[in-house]
């Protein structure tokens, strides 16, 4: 006669399947290191390379370009292609024409969107103290609303935008900032797109976050990045 625990499933070990859950864990693991170490450098050389597109992009007239960090105490230093900066510093973009001769500033600016971040790539032109242009790194605005910054007459004529730094040199004599549709009255304030406020406050703010640290930094240096080296 058969007993009833007979017809029970026989139930594999909890010991057993902690090991075999580790060992499939394990190799999952190893095969996303390995998938990430073997695509990492050719996905920085594609950031680079789009950064390098956008830089040629927001300063019409650069033939070339040289890398460079300055850091919170003001040192320059220049970096090799692709080279992260160093902690603290910022890093930026000299554009040179074709005699070699220093045709804009970009960098880098980040603030929050309505979406998300939005990134982008601003131009200052050192000779008129101003900001030139921007063009974006990435966003996901709403299509049809925020992206409206990158092809509304209006809002493109905000530029160029008065970037100069202050006597002192610490900062800029007057904050970049986004005002209300119709309300500009000062060269260095952003006229924002009716319905896109938002996206407009985000590009104001990303520049004047790197404008008011970078601008003043790079006073000193004007006259070493003119030519290129």
């Amino acid at each position: 006669m058969s007993h009833a625990t007979d017809l029970l499933p026989e139930t594999t070990p909890t010991a057993a399947m902690i090991r075999t859950l580790g060992l499939i864990a394990m190799i999952c693991g190893v095969i996303i290191v390995a998938a990430y170490q073997g695509t990492y450098a050719a996905v920085q050389e594609n950031k680079r390379i789009a950064v390098e597109r956008a830089v040629f992009k927001v300063i019409p007239r650069a033939k070339s370009i040289a890398e460079y960090a300055v850091s919170s105490a003001g040192e320059l230093k220049k970096l090799g292609a692709g080279e992260a900066a160093p902690t603290g510093s910022i890093k930026f973009y000299a554009g040179y024409d074709e005699a070699a001769r220093l045709a804009g500033i970009a960098a880098e600016g980040a603030a929050k969107g309505y979406a998300d971040t939005v990134r982008i790539l601003f131009a200052w032109d050192p000779a008129a103290a101003s900001v030139t242009g921007f063009g974006v790194v990435a966003m996901r605005e709403t299509p049809g609303i925020g992206d409206k910054i990158l092809v509304d007459a209006e809002f493109l004529a905000n530029f160029p935008l008065e970037a100069k730094p202050s006597d002192d040199r610490l900062v800029l004599a007057h904050e970049i900032r986004t005002v209300k549709h119709g309300s500009k009255t000062n060269p260095w304030e952003v006229d924002a797109i009716a319905g896109a406020t938002i996206t407009s406050r985000a590009i104001g703010k990303a520049i004047n976050d790197t404008a008011q640290t970078l601008v003043p930094r790079l006073a000193p240096h004007l006259d070493k990045l003119k030519e290129k080296s």
